[in-house]
């Protein structure tokens, strides 16, 4: 049954909700390939419930049972910065957690999980991760870990100290799941659950699903959620126009001005061929001065 309301606001409802620790734990237990227990929903000026100046951007940030922190994006509109947008918020969450006086080695892991509904950068895979390792140029040796670093940093992998990055392209997703990550996949782009479905978290983030299209509160939430993304996606459309039209009229004064520099510089050459011919014909440098405009070192300087 197709959704009612708009589906990223829905699963962001699900996936911030604490009573529902199980859908959110089993979406990343089955995104990053173990088992994922979370200790808090965190609160940030990022993460938000509602819309407001994130437009459509949804934000959830979350801190597993190891202190790892997880950001997690759902993102329908497409941007053109996005992928900057991605490293922002990976870098500031870094930055954010430093406490004063505290060491490096203390900095906790990143992991930034983002659901996009359009087709972000150019591949045919629809779901991509990115992460840190360090190769050398001359003998294309990947650098690794001492056991002291091992030790201190509690990773086995340089990687895992370094924020990670998955993107889930949903569109790109031909809706055939081959296994539990792709049943959630599926979920997030055709809102069902296929039966048989066997992903961790899945039937119950359907069953949250079925509630909040019946849930009046809910809805009203919603209403007032759609409200505020309409006005910002009207404030940005005459951002747009006005942006748009600001172009348009430089365009115009630019091409005047050329125009001008054009008609002026036309007009001194054929000041110049006329002060030329005066020139050989024996003509005063005073006399061509008056008649053409130019100066006299200007016409001393045709000799």
């Amino acid at each position: 049954m197709r959704n009612t309301i708009r589906f990223d606001w829905a699963i962001k409802r699900l996936l911030r909700n604490k009573a529902n620790f199980r859908i959110l734990e089993g979406f990343l237990s089955e995104l990053l390939g173990e088992d994922i227990k979370i200790e808090n929903i965190l609160e940030s000026e990022s993460n938000k419930a509602s819309l407001d100046n994130k437009m459509n951007r949804v934000d959830v940030l979350v801190q597993d049972s190891k202190g790892e922190l997880i950001i997690i994006e759902v993102q329908s509109n497409y941007t053109h910065d996005y992928l900057m947008r991605m490293l922002f918020g990976s870098s500031k969450l870094v930055v954010d957690n430093m406490a004063e006086g505290m060491l490096y080695s203390k900095i906790k892991k990143i992991i930034s999980v983002n659901i996009v509904y359009f087709n972000l950068g150019h591949g045919d895979d629809y779901v991509y991760h990115g992460f840190t390792s360090f190769f050398g140029i001359h003998t294309n040796d990947k650098l690794s870990l001492s056991d002291q670093e091992k030790k201190i940093f509690n990773a086995d992998h340089i990687e895992r100290i370094y924020p990670e990055y998955y993107i889930l392209k949903i569109n790109k997703f031909d809706n055939v799941s081959r296994n539990t990550l792709d049943e959630w996949i599926n979920f997030l782009k055709n809102e069902e659950v296929n039966e048989g479905s066997k992903a961790k978290g899945l039937l119950e983030a359907k069953k949250e699903l079925d509630k909040l299209k019946l849930s009046k509160e809910a809805m009203r939430e919603y209403e007032a959620d759609l409200t505020n993304w309409r006005d910002n996606q009207s404030l940005m459309s005459t951002k747009y126009l006005e942006g748009e039209l600001a172009g348009i009229d430089k365009g115009i004064k630019m091409g005047e001005q050329a125009k001008e520099k054009y008609a002026d510089e036309k007009a001194k050459e054929k000041q110049l061929e006329i002060a030329k011919s005066m020139l050989e014909d024996g003509m005063s440098i005073a006399k061509i001065a008056k008649f053409t405009g130019l100066s006299e070192e200007e016409i001393e300087g045709m000799r």
